[in-house]
């Protein structure tokens, strides 16, 4: 047996080296071989990050068809300018320019007659030091309260409706015939405002008003000069519409499908988005200051704000939307997941439901034959009411983030009603009462 040993020893050493050698090669070929999931890995990357380049383009498309591009969408918009307070100062002071330049301050007084003086020195406050300063003001105290009143808003909304078809061009460079623009500049005409301002004149007195010609003034709508260098992209992104945004969303998709841990991936992909749309949000904010230092003098910088912050709202709520979807999804993936703080918020959740169950059990409820019908198919439920919801964020007309954050705690909701409803019965519960 002795002499049997080193030769044993020797063998061993001969199997051990081997199986260094062969562990060895497979590390080696491991090594200088790429892993066969880098194949699917980086067009899943590539998918996605396209995706989210294309969900705030995909935003501004939806935006630039059905703001910019439809009469009646684009109206609807800025109608609320109308109640603007800084719209309603503006338009006020450009009707009161307008009339001072027609008001011979001279011949005021004496061109009224004997039996308006009296009311019309009234009017205007025994004059004071200043008539050109007493007549300015009473004019724009009448001008402000035609630009509060209804009136004004029906003539706000009727002279944007005219005038669309120039704010298409300004914005995205269509648009043709007899639409024109001066200076690259969008104005509404106030002489239907003026014309009620001089009624209003002549009802306070200021007779001669009566026989001021018609005066035309331009209120100035939106200026191009400050978006002149998107203009050409708008005008693509309006072409392409709607179709941009399901790209991009079947982008990510795809991208998702493709990667080896889909689950994750659909969590960064939605997050991905979700900062994407809002990059567009703070984008926007930024482009509103540059829009703005380049209106021209004469022009209301409130007005001007309210105006752009009235076109550019939409963009705004279906930035939110589009964040708040992503974040949603994020969660949702997350949740599912098998990691250990998705695991500890599913036990919570399980648990609650429980003892909801149980203690509704407690107080004899019974769920009858619904109970066993939803725990054999709670799986199909279940993607059914996460396909509705998807369903209602996509098919509602201009969601908001409340309206998405609402889906989803409607959904949340359905959920906690399947779980509980396919939970089974506590050990020991009695049976139910006949």
């Amino acid at each position: 047996m002795p002499d049997d040993a080193p030769a044993t020893r020797a063998g061993g050493d001969a199997e051990l080296q081997e199986l260094r050698a062969r562990v060895a090669t497979l590390e080696a070929d491991r090594t200088h071989r790429p892993p066969k999931h880098r194949a699917r890995s980086f067009p899943a990357v590539v998918l996605i990050v396209l995706g989210c380049v294309l969900a705030p383009l995909g935003i501004v498309a939806a935006w630039a068809a059905d703001v910019v591009g439809d009469t009646d969408r684009y109206v609807e918009t800025v109608a609320p300018l109308a109640s603007d307070p800084a719209v309603q100062d503006a338009v006020a002071d450009r009707a009161t320019e307008a009339l001072m330049t027609r008001i011979d301050l001279s011949a005021l007084l004496s061109g009224a007659a004997p039996e308006e003086r009296p009311r019309l020195e009234k009017a205007l406050g025994g004059l004071g030091d200043s008539l050109e300063g007493a007549v300015r003001s009473f004019v724009r105290e009448k001008a402000r309260e035609v630009t509060g009143s209804d009136a004004f808003e029906a003539v706000w909304t009727e002279a944007n409706r005219e005038v669309h078809a120039s704010v298409d061009k300004a914005l995205t460079g269509s648009g043709g015939g007899a639409v024109r623009l001066e200076d690259d500049t969008v104005t509404l005409d106030l002489a239907p405002v003026v014309e009620r301002v001089k009624q209003r004149l002549v009802d306070e007195g200021m007779g001669f008003a009566a026989r001021i010609p018609e005066i035309h003034t331009d209120f100035t709508l939106v200026r191009s000069d400050g978006v002149g260098k998107v203009k050409n992209g708008v005008r693509l992104l309006q072409i392409v519409g709607d179709r941009l945004p399901v790209l991009a969303v079947l982008l990510v998709a795809g991208g998702v499908l493709l990667a080896r841990r889909r689950r994750r991936a659909l969590v960064a992909g939605a997050l991905a988005v979700a900062v994407a749309t809002g990059l567009l949000g703070i984008g926007l904010r930024v482009l509103r200051a540059f829009y703005l230092d380049a209106l021209p003098a004469g022009v209301s910088p409130e007005a001007a704000g309210a105006v752009y912050d009235a076109l550019t709202r939409p963009l705004h709520t279906m930035v939110r939307a589009a964040v708040a979807l992503g974040v949603v999804v994020a969660l949702a993936a997350w949740l599912t997941g098998r990691g250990r703080r998705a695991r500890l918020v599913r036990g919570v959740w399980t648990s609650g439901v429980g003892a909801a169950r149980a203690t509704a059990d407690g107080f004899g409820l019974r769920t009858g034959p619904v109970g066993p019908f939803v725990r054999r198919h709670r799986t199909w439920i279940v993607r059914v009411l996460v396909t509705a919801a998807l369903a209602a964020c996509v098919l509602w007309p201009y969601p908001t983030g409340w309206v998405v954050v609402g889906l989803g705690l409607a959904l949340l909701l359905a959920l906690a009603v399947v779980e509980f409803l396919a939970a089974d019965a506590p050990a020991g519960s009695p049976p139910p009462s006949a």
